[in-house]
């Protein structure tokens, strides 16, 4: 069991019965129903040309061993010829046409998976490791698709048997009773491998899962991994999660597989019997050479069909189990909570937290019973010790996580009323880590408004405090930015991040510590930018900057959810509080008062 450790279902994972999986694969089908009729009609004639081959070759022994009449032969062998070619030609079609069918349910499946993924509020991936879910995105449902085309195959199989053995009763029925005795042993085989497959396979998918999230979270910190010098140690890390792999899907393999030779050995039996009675009847001339030959063709022809029919169990739950985690993701409903979907103009930006009640965690209370009231235009800077709960104020606000308690109202409306994509639009978030696609500059810049034009990009850029910094780049604004923006500077990736923002023009304005990590010659462009930004424009600035505190309306400041003070820099310098005391201890020395005195000493 101590390879399983660490395989455990995701907390959104839920246990559906077979028969509810089967009715949302056929749901994800039925658009397709003119095209699968298609497939299941040719498949039917294909099915029917490949099962009179070996009745025709017993045809010909049969006549070689009597007449032997040769234009008879040359006509059965020519008919024998165009069955096989008209049998591929049928199968062509109905694999083309299937697959079609097949690749279209896939995109369907992961575009509601996609889709549902996108909708979910950030606590969600808090949770829940990017790589796994892509897992389930991608690699699930790759293993749905090859489920549903071994489904047709099953179907063709169930044909091909249904066919011959009509035609094999009608020459002999005792030794069509001795084929088919066998048959329930096949299906009692495959039966009672279906609840360690399905199990089996779960552990295998959840394990390349896990593959798949530990790949993505270590090349997302190869940096870190590099400069603490971790190379050896993240590939051992990276190795044991893949050899725990490896060993969970051999034992899937070795159950998976166990079936094939048990199979054989009844084939084997049934192929002694059909030699054992045929060969005494073509010995007391009961039966002929070519009936005992079609027997034994048949049994070729049939048993490969009954092995598709007993390898369809096993495979058959790795869809089962494939599909139950794609619906599982589905079905899991967003944490945020919208009542209604009022499309608001443009917001005056009047912002109320009205006895707010929060927790990331049952046990990890951040607000209980809060009370802000922010007016519209006003510019307010809040501030407090790591953990105060000032970053979680700008993600409740930008609707990213779901309050317990209380409400957050816009322009007297609840947050909960608005249409979430609407209200977003409306409400500019510039963190303090800036975030850029592999693109150009001015596709991150165009990110939310692709209508926009490159004198409108410009226009934003000047709204920063100038773009003439783009000029010096190689290709201007079709300067690619590299993954996560690495080939330009932090202070270059911030500036897009605001001009990105603000092409946007938000009616509020959020800034998460948002000069924290640029250089101070970017920070003072900001800085001048943003005196002209926020005039007008309700903003809230998480600030741990000098001149952000110095040149806001408000200053909150939070110590564990609550507000302890509120004024402006004076009032509360004056007061003497836990301001003043974070003013000293972070903020005095970045004045240049400060600056010239210790000049001064030095």
């Amino acid at each position: 069991m101590g390879i399983y450790v660490g395989l455990e279902a995701e907390e959104y994972d839920r246990v559906y019965r077979d028969k509810v999986l089967i009715k949302r694969i056929f749901h994800y089908f039925s658009p397709y129903n003119r095209l699968m009729a298609f497939v299941i009609l040719f498949l039917t004639i294909s099915s029917l040309t490949y099962s009179f081959v070996p009745v025709l070759v017993s045809t010909a022994i049969n006549n070689l061993e009597t007449n032997r009449n040769i234009l008879y032969l040359f006509f059965l062998f020519s008919v024998i010829l165009i069955l096989n070619l008209f049998s591929w030609v049928f199968n062509y079609v109905t694999i083309r046409y299937a697959s079609q069918v097949i690749a279209n349910v896939v995109l369907d499946l992961r575009r509601d998976a996609g889709s549902a993924v996108l909708n979910h509020d950030l606590s969600f991936f808090d949770r829940n490791p990017i790589g796994k879910i892509v897992s389930r995105i991608n690699t699930d449902s790759r293993d749905f698709g090859q489920t549903v085309d071994l489904t047709l195959q099953l179907i063709s199989s169930l044909l091909v048997i249904s066919f011959l053995l009509i035609i094999m009763s009608f020459i002999n029925f005792t030794l069509t009773l001795i084929t088919i005795i066998t048959f329930p042993l096949f299906f009692v085989l495959a039966l009672s491998f279906r609840k360690i497959a399905r199990s089996k396979t779960l552990l295998g998918q959840r394990a390349l899962a896990s593959v798949n999230a530990y790949v993505k979270e270590s090349f997302s910190g190869i940096q870190i991994a590099k400069t603490f010098r971790q190379e050896e140690k993240l590939y051992t890390s990276f190795n044991d999660v893949n050899t725990t792999s490896y060993k969970v899907n051999l034992r899937r393999a070795f159950v998976l597989n166990a079936i094939f030779p048990s199979l054989g050995i009844i084939q084997g039996i049934v192929l002694t019997l059909l030699l054992f009675y045929g060969g005494r009847g073509v010995l007391g001339n009961s039966i002929s050479v070519g009936e005992l030959s079609l027997f034994i063709q048949g049994l070729s022809y049939l048993f490969f069909p009954l092995l598709t029919l007993a390898s369809f169990w096993p495979t058959f739950q790795t869809g089962m189990a494939a599909s139950e985690r794609i619906f599982a993701l589905i079905d899991t409903l967003p944490l945020v909570i919208q009542k209604d979907n009022f499309k608001p103009s443009r917001l005056s930006g009047e912002i109320e937290f009205k006895n707010l009640s929060f927790r990331y965690e049952e046990s990890k209370e951040v607000f209980q019973n809060f009370n802000l009231k922010i007016k519209s235009g006003e510019s307010v800077a809040i501030v407090g010790h790591t953990g105060a709960g000032k970053s979680s104020l700008a993600n409740l606000l930008a609707r990213f996580y779901e309050f317990q308690e209380g409400d957050i109202l816009i322009d007297e409306i609840s947050i909960r009323n608005y249409d979430l994509m609407e209200y977003r639009k409306q409400v500019g978030i510039i963190p303090q880590t800036p975030f850029l696609w592999a693109d150009t500059i001015e596709n991150n810049i165009k990110y939310g408004n692709k209508k926009a034009t490159r004198r409108d990009v410009n226009n934003a850029l000047d709204s920063t405090s100038g773009s003439d910094w783009i000029k010096d780049l190689s290709r201007g604004l079709g300067t690619k930015t590299g993954e996560r923006g690495s080939l330009i500077s932090m202070g270059q990736r911030q500036l897009v991040v605001f001009a990105r923002v603000l092409l946007e023009n938000p009616a509020i304005l959020i800034l998460d510590e948002a000069t924290a990590s640029v250089d101070p010659f970017t920070e003072t462009r900001i800085q001048d930018a943003l005196q002209k930004t926020i005039e007008g424009r309700t903003s809230i600035i998480i600030a741990h900057r000098l001149w952000t505190v110095r040149h806001v309306d408000r200053i909150i400041v939070l110590d564990h959810g609550k507000i302890i003070e509120e004024g402006n820099h004076d009032e509360l310098m004056t007061k003497g509080g836990m301001y003043a005391e974070l003013y000293n201890t972070y903020f005095r020395h970045q004045s240049l008062e400060y600056i010239e005195k210790m000049k001064q000493l030095v």
